[in-house]
């Protein structure tokens, strides 16, 4: 196991637990910032991949168009599902139930490839997705539109296990960090704009701040937090992959509380010890499968 790679991907996950604020500070519907993130993003990762041109270009004829199709199919609906559940719950609940991925993971792992995985990973994985519903306890059961934003957030899951698992494929059939976010953030723009332009909500910012906070949600979750996941996940397990981003929760509901006051209790400090404590067994535990 590499241990850049594993610091990339908690790098990345942090990034990540950005996308949250950016969202809830956006002036513009959650389906259009969704758009927005991957649209401002596509020149820089564009930009990217011509500075590599050449060094990986025949090494990724082999990737099969349809994992790069698959990851932008799936991290559309991430997204535009996402976005929807942080305006409707807390941070915290909306990170935490989309993070619940894991389980997904792991689970298509062994229906379609059976991977096995060690009894330490497992206690690994359940003590952090115990360790999530500790950090998520005192809100889930709120009624009304909280509970449709956790409902948003668990769906949010499903989706965001198959963008993991669609970026695995086509990382271990050699393609490129920038090759993959560059295909598949463009796949998820193209998807999401129809869907922005005719749902009722604004779609354009209507000030530069709110330009700014776009290009912040672009740079910093997608083109940063994502690259290096999708970099991450080439030099290790999905599995061990999906639950070690299980930080990302933690940090954004530490976000949420500096930035919006929302309130981090002695359940939530819990929680998130119980998390960290579950990556932590996780990578003890990954037999590299």
């Amino acid at each position: 196991m590499s241990r850049v790679a594993f610091l990339c991907l908690l790098a990345g996950g942090c990034a990540i637990a950005f996308a949250p604020i950016f969202v809830r500070l956006a002036d513009t519907g959650p389906v259009a910032s969704a758009f927005w993130r991957c649209a401002l993003a596509v020149p820089v990762l564009w930009s990217w991949v011509l500075l590599k041109k050449g060094n990986e270009e025949n090494r990724e004829r082999s990737v099969p168009i349809a994992s790069l199709v698959a990851a932008g199919l799936f991290f559309a609906s991430d997204l535009g599902v996402w976005h929807f559940s942080i305006l409707y719950t807390s941070v915290a609940n909306s990170t935490v139930l989309a993070n619940l991925a894991p389980i997904f993971v792991t689970l298509a792992g062994w229906i379609l490839w059976r991977r096995m995985v060690t009894r330490t990973f497992l206690i690994g994985m359940f003590v952090a997705i115990a360790g999530m519903f500790v950090l998520v306890g005192p809100n889930f059961a709120a009624g009304g539109r909280p509970l449709a934003g956790d409902a948003l957030g668990a769906l949010t899951a499903v989706f965001y296990a198959g963008y993991f698992l669609a970026i695995k494929i086509a990382r271990d059939a050699g393609a490129s960090t920038a090759r993959l976010m560059a295909w598949s953030t463009t796949i998820t723009a193209l998807v999401l704009l129809p869907v922005a332009a005719a749902f009722p909500q604004p779609f354009l910012p209507s000030s530069t701040a709110g330009w700014w906070v776009l290009v912040g949600l672009a740079l910093v979750t997608q083109v940063l937090g994502q690259g290096l996941i999708a970099y991450a996940f080439a030099h290790l397990p999905a599995s061990l992959s999906s639950v070690s981003l299980l930080i990302q929760p933690v940090m954004a509901a530490l976000f949420a509380w500096l930035l919006f006051g929302e309130a981090i209790g002695a359940a939530q400090y819990l929680g998130g010890a119980i998390v960290l404590l579950g990556i932590w067994l996780a990578r003890r535990g990954s037999n590299g499968g």
